[in-house]
């Protein structure tokens, strides 16, 4: 692949209720935007990628500003170095292009997806069927922000079982925590749930976390912050409830090194946050091997990440629903055709590459900047 230029467009989307986690509350998302313009085989081709890093450095160190500007300065120029020296530019060399970059796994995440985009759609295979996945559709669940008051809550989660979500995420947070599951559970029964810390807690909170327990939750994801690997063996010990971990898992070391160490029974795969679609297949791997459960998170993307995603939990080991989710549960309009929820799963795309791309006219809409680059 010859890569001729890549632009980096930001976009700003509304959400269409605000999202409230542990450590910060969402009205809007911008999302970056990358597309490759490339030659293979003499044939021209464009490639989407997605940044998933948020507007702000709250859920990790990467944040939209500082991934345009590593992106501009240091990433794609070592990309474009490496296709100055003659080498091969595929969705498996780009890593290597850019591992004298300490870091930004998300923008380099993002440059691996619009390569491996523009591979595939040059050569007509689907992004399923490239990883092997045979399953038409995943399962859909959807993850349920922290609410004002327990009887909105109930409301939003009453809309979504409705719709037919197979599985609900609560996220929570110290004094968020006990009542709204236990008002969940006693409304709605047996509902597949879970719950959402964002590395809210301290381990001195395992009573809190201990309480829990009686709710049979499917798991309990990042209760303790991203670094206490140790800390989270130890609280794994001491409550009944599944730990799931989600920060603490940036590459296929650190899950392998969580594993190793106890520190979680289950691993939340999110390819923007592991640097890749390429890196997630290998954490996935690494789990099956080990018998732990994986399920594929989300980052509130666009219908492009959203459609990769749902490719990606095709794989065996996604045995859990994960937060694979509708377009509209996010976004009045998608910046791609929307991706739909029926009968409680969301479809693997079959389309060249990740089989979606944006609609020009809204792409136009929704773009707040746009920078291209050239060798």
């Amino acid at each position: 692949m010859h890569i001729e230029k890549i632009d980096l467009i930001t976009v700003r989307m509304p959400l269409v209720h605000p999202f409230t986690t542990s450590f910060s509350t969402q009205t809007e998302r911008y999302p970056l935007l990358l597309r490759v313009t490339a030659s293979i085989d003499g044939r021209s081709v464009i490639g989407w990628g997605e940044c998933v890093a948020l507007k702000e450095p709250f859920y990790s160190p990467e944040y939209l500003d500082g991934a345009r500007e590593a992106l501009q300065r240091f990433l794609l120029p070592g990309l474009f170095a490496t296709q100055a020296q003659g080498l091969r530019v595929t969705a498996q060399s780009v890593g290597a292009a850019m591992r004298h970059v300490v870091g930004h796994r998300m923008a380099k995440a993002a440059v691996e997806m619009a390569v491996l985009d523009a591979q595939l759609r040059s050569a007509g295979i689907s992004f399923a069927e490239h990883l092997g996945v045979t399953r038409t559709s995943v399962p859909s669940g959807v993850s349920v922000g922290i609410e004002d008051k327990i009887p909105n809550l109930l409301a939003q989660v009453d809309d979504y079982v409705a719709q037919g979500y197979v599985r609900v995420k609560l996220k929570i947070r110290p004094g968020w925590d006990v009542e709204p599951v236990k008002a969940v559970r006693e409304r709605f029964g047996d509902i597949a749930l879970q719950v959402d810390a964002n590395a809210a807690y301290r381990l001195s909170d395992v009573s809190t976390l201990r309480r829990l327990d009686p709710f049979d939750l499917l798991l309990i994801e990042q209760p303790l912050a991203e670094e206490d690997l140790r800390q989270h063996a130890v609280l794994a010990r001491q409550i009944a409830t599944p730990i799931c971990l989600d920060e603490s898992v940036v590459s296929a070391q650190s899950a392998a090194d969580a594993i190793a160490l106890g520190a979680a029974s289950v691993i939340n795969i999110k390819p923007g946050r592991v640097g890749g679609y390429l890196e997630a297949v290998r954490i996935h791997d690494l789990a099956v091997a080990n018998g732990v459960a994986v399920w594929c998170g989300g980052m509130l993307e666009t219908g492009l990440g959203r459609s990769a995603n749902a490719a990606l939990a095709g794989l065996p080991g996604f045995t859990l629903p994960g937060d694979i989710s509708a377009s509209d549960r996010f976004y009045q309009r998608d910046i791609t055709e929307p991706v739909v929820m029926e009968d409680g799963g969301v479809a693997v795309p079959q389309g060249p590459g990740f089989g979606v791309e944006p609609i020009p006219e809204l792409l136009t809409e929704y773009t707040v900047d746009s920078v291209e680059v050239t060798a």
